[in-house]
């Protein structure tokens, strides 16, 4: 994911050579508290909700190889995923910070992901293309054989299974677990965790709406067309929260309307991005339909 644009001002290259020691302190603060969040979540069990110390303490006793198996392979998907947009901008010399992780206390995954910052104003539909695809492809890369492996190792079916499962996940169940019948899943294990949440934060961040990397992708795919795309699923998001009564949607639907539904120019959009480009735009702009879940969680 990249933040939003900022306002006219000095810019990021010129930001991160006059201030790096406090902006990578800060930097590294983040990634301890997420892997102290995202253990903490592991432990306790992928709690939906917030736990107090006393709730929380036995869990972390108990199951602490649980904790630090889901903080490390969750951190891995998000590190992956954050390292090929960075690696991706550093190869055509686009600013870009290191990734900014985001802890949460709820227990539930531990996290929301991470973000760069970028001068995407300096980009062309190409190197935009190329940024935005690298993180979506890299973390999945890691977290589709996280979910194999945790499907696998996970035992028998687990008929009280709370999570999801989208379509690329019983894909897979079909693929490494065939004993399983279709409808049912293994209990949750660290490993089948955070393969999940890489399909959630990557089908979330795929939406073609705003300065998510799906956003990128269209806008490079269909250019200023693609505001109209934007805006097309932005209304259509709205309308089936509406009519299916998934209300959970509505705080992200809120978020990317304060972004700016609409992607921010890019240099040189008129500049044609490519047969090849083109279609693994429209292949990568169908992860979102793979990877959704309406209602991540029963909570009954």
């Amino acid at each position: 994911m990249q933040p939003p644009h900022s306002h006219p001002g000095p810019d990021l290259e010129t930001l991160l050579r006059s201030r790096p020691s406090p902006r990578l302190r800060l930097q590294g603060l983040l990634y301890l508290l997420t892997c102290l969040t995202t253990f903490a979540a592991g432990a306790a069990g992928w709690q939906p909700l917030l736990l107090g110390p006393d709730e929380i303490g036995p869990d972390l006793a108990a199951h602490w190889p649980r904790g630090l198996a889901y903080a490390a392979a969750v951190m891995a998907v998000l590190t992956a995923h954050e390292a090929g947009h960075f690696i991706a901008a550093w190869i055509h010399r686009i600013p870009a910070t290191l990734p900014f992780f985001i802890p949460v206390p709820v227990l539930l995954t531990g996290t929301l992901g991470a973000v760069i910052g970028m001068e995407g104003a300096r980009a062309n539909r190409r190197q935009l293309f190329d940024i935005a695809v690298a993180g979506p492809l890299a973390g999945l890369a890691v977290a589709v054989p996280l979910l194999a492996l945790g499907l696998f190792t996970g035992g028998g079916p687990d008929a009280e299974m709370p999570f999801a499962m989208p379509p690329l996940a019983r894909w897979v169940q079909s693929l490494v677990r065939p004993d399983l019948p279709a409808d049912a899943a293994v209990a949750p294990n660290a490993l089948f965790m955070a393969g999940w949440v890489g399909l959630l934060v990557t089908g979330l961040n795929m939406m073609p709406m705003s300065q998510l990397d799906g956003g990128h992708v269209c806008r490079a795919v269909f250019g200023e067309a693609g505001n109209w795309v934007a805006r097309g699923v932005l209304l259509a998001s709205m309308a089936a929260v509406i009519v299916t009564g998934q209300f959970n949607w509505v705080v992200m639907l809120v978020l990317v309307t304060l972004m700016g539904v609409d992607h921010p120019p890019i240099a040189d959009d008129g500049r044609p991005l490519g047969s090849l480009r083109t279609a693994l735009g429209l292949a990568v702009l169908a992860i979102p339909v793979l990877t959704f879940m309406p209602e991540p969680m029963r909570l009954e």
